[in-house]
């Protein structure tokens, strides 16, 4: 009984023992301490149920609202000095790493100047070349060059001249250019190379 109270959650002193066999029929009841638990006919398959006496309601603990809860105000566990909140601040780990979040940030700000410093160089309506790493090299027309609603940064939306896109210029209801459907892409800037790149012929009209 001491075994099951980690599994069921009774107490010991409150447990009503059942022997079940494969067939769920009732093979007898497990009340006397002394006994091993050989002493009764177990075979494989048996179940024992456990009928709870402690008084303890079905579901009583389910509905945390309920439950009476410990809260504490936020300046108070701000004082506290064995808190997470104090860990992570003594150790200037997470939200508390100044220094990090600045040098983060000044990163970031270098980036979005490299990428803006690229995008100026690629002009609209200029035929390219798009290395995306980790797919193939695809030729394609500009058709927009600037920032987006739905990621940061800048980006390059391209027309390929097959349908490799994603789709027709449109993303997240907003239309940043024209084309058929899976010919348009948003790529970065640097996956951009402008020049003389002529549509290819793939002899696809005869």
């Amino acid at each position: 009984q001491c075994k099951l109270e980690l599994v069921v959650g009774s107490p010991a002193s409150c447990m009503d023992l059942e022997l079940y066999s494969t067939q769920e029929e009732l093979l007898g009841r497990l009340d006397c301490d002394e006994a091993l638990l050989g002493s009764y006919p177990v075979t494989d398959g048996c179940r024992i149920h456990v009928i709870d006496r402690s008084g303890a309601r079905i579901g009583e603990y389910e509905d945390v609202s309920q439950v009476e809860k410990y809260q504490i105000t936020d300046s108070d566990y701000d004082k506290r000095p064995e808190s997470l909140r104090s860990f992570l601040r003594q150790r200037q780990w997470g939200r508390f790493d100044t220094e990090g979040a600045q040098q983060r940030a000044a990163e970031q700000q270098q980036r979005q100047a490299q990428e803006a410093a690229v995008a100026a160089t690629i002009p609209l309506g200029a035929r390219c070349q798009v290395r995306v790493p980790g797919q193939p090299c695809k030729r394609a027309t500009v058709m927009y060059v600037g920032q987006t609603d739905f990621k940061p940064g800048y980006w390059v939306g391209v027309r390929y001249d097959e349908p490799l896109g994603k789709h027709d210029g449109s993303v997240g209801g907003r239309r940043y250019f024209e084309c058929q459907p899976k010919y348009g892409a948003f790529v970065k800037p640097q996956s951009v190379t402008p020049g003389d790149f002529p549509e290819e012929d793939y002899g696809l009209d005869d």
